[in-house]
């Protein structure tokens, strides 16, 4: 799987929301494009990724 542009190997099939928790996103904090397609927040547990998938993860970071 390449995720912003570097190769990450799955151990096992993983949900997207499995694989932020595990990566300490915080789901309410980011935006997610697979393969092309923007995520909606409420399909993150049901959308399971493999090898073939392109993730592009986008973190909101406060300021101003």
């Amino acid at each position: 799987m390449k995720v912003n542009g570097k190769f990450v190997r799955l151990a096992k099939p993983l949900s997207l929301q499995e694989y932020l928790e595990r990566e300490k996103y915080v789901a309410a904090h980011v935006a997610v494009e697979r393969n092309g397609h923007i995520v909606p927040r409420a399909d993150f547990a049901r959308t399971m990724l493999g090898d073939e998938d392109c993730l592009e993860i986008v973190a909101f970071v406060g300021g101003g």
